[in-house]
């Protein structure tokens, strides 16, 4: 019997033991990271000088702040079930663009109602086409909603700066455009090639000039880039720092406007 009792006891001690074991955690910068991922629709590939804009994104915000980021973004593709896994995405390009098939439609649009933010990015706003063509295929993704201007009143220009304007590889206009979900941009449009400013060569060179501002400019577009980054980490409160499913869960039940 005393046998017995040892033995049950030998075990609780085992399992007690075991449940102390420290165990690997699934972290805020693990699940949580910052992953600026290229939408990708129709049959366009993610090629060019550019490629490297969003691995810079990455980088800045991990060197300038304490939020975790991916440093090898992915791409994924509007009508693909992956898009819906994280709250971001940036859809951008110089031309303009076929039109959204509708497993698109529906996917960017899953997206948009999961609460995902949007950053829509014209690699070209010399000419704006593909801002245009953009504009046009988001206007069947959300058909109630409406680009506006957002400036430094915005959540955006003091998520982390304070930035007096938006800027990229091209000065442009000092707003940003924005669809608001609840008050809160879901859907930013950006005439200023900023993944053009980001953008470097893995000698350190940067594949594009800025314009008219040099190296200042391309310091002030990584800024917005950092702004942007901590408003899908932390929607606008700085000190909210969540998984990202929880984010795209919370902003979905914020009321639309």
């Amino acid at each position: 019997m005393r046998a017995r009792v040892s033995s049950v006891l030998l075990v609780i001690v085992a399992l007690l033991l075991v449940a102390l074991v420290p165990r690997p955690s699934r972290a805020f910068g693990e699940e949580g990271a910052f992953n600026p991922r290229i939408l990708l629709t129709g049959t366009a590939r993610w090629e060019g000088a550019r490629t490297t804009g969003p691995a810079r994104w990455s980088e800045e915000l991990t060197r300038r702040t304490s939020a975790p980021a991916r440093l090898s973004p992915t791409t994924v593709r509007a009508d693909a079930p992956a898009l819906l896994a994280e709250p971001f995405a940036i859809w951008g390009g110089e031309d303009d663009v076929p039109a959204l098939t509708e497993r698109e439609v529906l996917g960017i649009r899953r997206f948009l109602a999961l609460g995902g933010v949007l950053f829509v990015d014209d690699f070209a706003p010399e000419s704006g086409t593909f801002g245009k063509a953009a504009r046009r295929e988001l206007a069947r993704v959300l058909p109630d909603g409406a680009p506006i201007p957002i400036g430094t009143e915005n959540v955006l220009f003091r998520s982390f700066y304070l930035l007096r304007r938006a800027v990229g590889r091209v000065e442009g206009e000092p707003k940003l455009e924005a669809i608001l979900r609840g008050g809160v941009p879901q859907v930013i449009f950006a005439k200023h090639d900023v993944l053009g400013a980001l953008a470097r060569a893995a000698n350190g060179t940067h594949p594009f000039v800025v314009v008219p501002n040099g190296e200042p400019q391309r310091e002030q577009a990584a800024r917005l880039a950092v702004n942007v980054a901590m408003f899908v980490l932390c929607s606008n409160y700085k000190d909210d720092q969540v998984h990202a499913p929880f984010l795209m869960r919370r902003r979905a039940a914020e009321p639309s406007p």
